[in-house]
């Protein structure tokens, strides 16, 4: 996430883009999801930014190290303000999840779906909310689903499945995209 949120703010910076679009495969915390779906992701969550003391997850907002609605928080969530507008392919809306260690144990995956109800996670959407909704830079975020959360069997990932959804949904939002040519 930290790297992701240096070299995307450089570029922001450097280019000053119309639109920024993060394009990945992502696990997924509900196994009755169709592995290789893709769905674009309208809020995101920091997973793992905070302290568990005692049993109990305390993110920033718990300990009062960040007030929810300070930009670019929404309610605890970094939520993308233009979705509606950039959700050119009617993609399904999902929140994500950001973490720095993928999740696999059942106890965190449990607390992790208690406290957020996140439908996938990644290790980079939040940097890019975080950059861009910082910076008031319009972004799309879109995922394929290549695996279950906490199964780390690759034998039952559908990582080419996800690619290669995900690379049609990418060319058809880049047609749509050209087609509205509101840039």
């Amino acid at each position: 996430m930290l790297a992701s949120a240096v070299s995307l703010t450089q570029l922001v910076l450097q280019l000053k883009p119309d639109l920024v679009i993060q394009a990945g495969i992502a696990g997924c915390f509900d196994d009755q999801a169709e592995l290789g779906m893709v769905a674009a992701i309208s809020e995101e969550i920091l997973g793992d930014t905070g302290v568990e003391e005692g049993g109990v997850w305390k993110d920033i907002f718990d300990l009062n190290l960040e007030k929810p609605d300070n930009t670019p928080f929404n309610n605890r969530k970094l939520v993308n303000t233009q979705f509606d507008e950039f959700n050119l392919l009617q993609l399904p809306a999902a929140t994500g999840i950001t973490v720095n260690e993928i999740t696999t144990k059942s106890e965190r995956i449990n607390l992790l779906k208690e406290k957020y109800a996140p439908f996938i996670e990644s290790m980079e959407g939040a940097a890019l909310h975080y950059v861009c909704g910082k910076l008031q830079v319009p972004f799309m975020q879109i995922r394929a689903v290549s695996n279950y959360i906490g199964e780390r069997n690759k034998a039952n990932w559908k990582m080419k499945d996800a690619i290669v959804n995900l690379n049609t949904a990418l060319l058809q939002y880049v047609v749509k995209l050209n087609e509205a040519s509101s840039f």
